[in-house]
């Protein structure tokens, strides 16, 4: 049953950030929302949105309509645990009736529909268990993990992700490439963001092909 389901992690703290980055601004919208927009229009079918820190106040600057087909929004009571604590909150909601899930961090702003369209193509067609995207030579995110491996999800503690997985059982992962757009940065700090800016200045002031 090829039906999936993303988990898209935003309930962290932004200790380094300094406030809230799921709501800085990102070409007209919040930065989580465009993450969030890239997710729901992509062939996912269900999206669910893991809140935490500062959850309604996030919610409250939330521009994707909250109520869409696709959106279930989540609060991880226990975010400060870390993100481990946010995968298995998401878990819980869709192991029941999903045998993968997709796991998306919220602050890796250049993931898009297409890749994540590209990852679940190339997943079901290789019939492992686990999927990974590569770029430069390194495993980043988003990752696909099917229901063999829930339970390893569940004894997830701290502010330690899926990682292990993978370098525990790499002959059964697949390993899918991006194409050199692609930038795996993810925003943690306020250098980040403002890398994140100029590269987002940059590609609207490209003229069109």
């Amino acid at each position: 049953m090829n039906k999936i389901a993303g988990l898209l992690l935003a309930a962290g703290a932004s200790m380094r950030m300094g406030k809230p980055k799921q709501m800085l601004p990102a070409g007209g919208m919040t930065l989580l929302d465009r993450i969030l927009g890239q997710a729901l229009n992509s062939n996912l079918e269900l999206v669910v949105l893991v809140l935490g820190f500062k959850s309604q106040e996030i919610l409250h600057h939330l521009q994707t309509d909250r109520y869409h087909p696709k959106l279930r929004i989540i609060e991880n009571t226990r975010f400060r645990e870390g993100i481990g604590s946010s995968i298995i909150a998401g878990l819980s909601v869709v192991e029941k009736d999903y045998n993968q899930v997709m796991i998306i961090l919220a602050d890796m702003p250049h993931i898009t529909s297409d890749l994540i369209n590209h990852l679940l193509h190339a997943y079901f067609e290789s019939r492992l268990p686990l999927g990974a995207v590569r770029t430069k030579k390194r495993r980043s995110h988003p990752v696909i993990i099917s229901r063999p491996f829930y339970p390893h999800l569940h004894e997830l503690r701290g502010d330690t992700g899926a990682r292990r997985l993978f370098t525990q059982y790499p002959d059964r992962v697949c390993v899918v490439e991006t194409d050199n757009d692609f930038v795996d940065l993810d925003i943690d700090t306020r250098e980040d963001y403002l890398k994140f800016k100029e590269m987002l200045e940059k590609s609207q002031r490209r003229p069109p092909e």
